[in-house]
């Protein structure tokens, strides 16, 4: 078994690319319309199936936002440097949506740094720091 990619729902498609691309350096992997079906995909990550596990970014058509619930807790990407990466984020975020939502910092018990970031829609995004 493999782990392929994860699906959130997005109310602004482009929105959310120029949000994975831009700010956290993802790229856009491929894109798949369905008119009739009323669903547009784009598929983002740092590397394509089956090396890397992908987001699907899903937008139904008309639908401009979403309940997050309690139930999904988040995404967690690995970085060199917490503290640079929320700079980065802070700097490219303003114009893109997104906000950083705990500052970097050790995780609560533990020595590992953290940090938490918000996407245009809402879902969050943990920032884990990982030696090169």
């Amino acid at each position: 078994m493999q782990f392929l990619h994860t699906m959130i729902r997005v109310g602004d498609l482009q929105r959310s690319i120029d949000f994975y691309t831009q700010v956290l350096g993802m790229q856009l992997l491929r894109t798949t319309q369905r008119p009739d079906q009323g669903y547009d995909l784009a598929f983002v990550g740092y590397g394509s199936n089956p090396e890397h596990a992908e987001i699907e970014l899903t937008y139904n058509h008309g639908v401009d936002r979403y309940e997050l619930g309690t139930a999904f807790g988040h995404l967690a990407i690995g970085v060199p440097d917490v503290a640079a990466t929320c700079a980065a984020v802070r700097e490219k975020a303003a114009a893109l949506g997104g906000a950083i939502t705990r500052e970097p910092g050790p995780v609560k018990g533990g020595t590992t740094m953290i940090a938490f970031i918000t996407d245009p829609d809402g879902y969050k995004i943990e920032l884990i720091e990982r030696a090169s």
